[in-house]
């Protein structure tokens, strides 16, 4: 029997901080976050570790309290309109290994009441990044049109994110994969329920989801010259 990471009181603490938003109630149950958010979240981190690896060698998990893979609870609200002060959600991002240097592929996962999700690839890259990955599309259609459609993809996941209005600088607007060609973000996604998240087995069903997207991680990283 496997481990529960994730439990009611995860949700339950996530819930309340969604409609007592401010520091002095965040103070007052800091001890419930610690216990049931955090500290959960960098054991599942540690112990995913060798389900990664068996994916790819080439991205980490990292137990850090801070500066590893698990995101700050705390909002920055220095641009946003929105100025309370915490997340609402818990974020788990397994990085590659150049992700410090380059704008390099992950692994996601979401929690957050009734609104969890796991993904891959790559959010918001740069212009130029962008590009690359579009013109590798472009020229290795074959290839990209059979990750798209392997059984093991497609069965849960989807791409998602925001996609340009016209077609980008080099690309016929009747191209047959224009709509993939338009991406700014390049990402597969699918949504999780509390129940999968709070499963004793949901170790190994994380690991299996990110394996599923492994052909699809593994075109991103060649389309950025990076090793998988």
């Amino acid at each position: 029997m496997g481990r529960r990471y994730f439990t009611k009181a995860t949700f339950e603490f996530l819930s309340e901080l969604a409609t007592n938003n401010e520091r002095a109630w965040f103070d007052a149950n800091r001890k419930r976050y610690e216990a049931h958010v955090k500290e959960p979240a960098l054991d599942f981190i540690d112990d995913f570790r060798v389900h990664l690896t068996a994916v790819s060698p080439r991205f980490e998990a990292n137990a850090r309290a801070n500066g590893g893979s698990l995101f700050r609870i705390h909002r920055d609200t220095r641009f946003g309109k929105d100025k309370t002060p915490y997340k609402t959600n818990t974020g788990l991002h397994f990085r590659h290994e150049r992700a410090k240097d380059v704008h390099a592929p992950g692994f996601y996962l979401h929690i957050e009441p009734r609104g969890c999700f796991a993904g891959a690839g790559l959010w918001h890259p740069q212009p130029a990044t962008a590009q690359a990955i579009r013109t590798y599309r472009s020229d290795h259609r074959d290839r990209w049109t059979s990750v798209t459609g392997d059984p093991a993809l497609t069965a849960r996941f989807s791409q998602a994110g925001d996609s340009l209005s016209r077609p980008p600088n080099g690309f016929a607007k009747d191209d047959l994969l224009i709509e993939d060609l338009k991406r700014k973000d390049f990402l597969a996604m699918t949504s999780l329920t509390q129940r999968e998240l709070t499963s004793a087995s949901f170790l190994d069903d994380f690991g299996q989801l990110c394996g599923d997207t492994a052909p699809f991680m593994r075109f991103l990283c060649d389309s950025l010259d990076l090793a998988f």
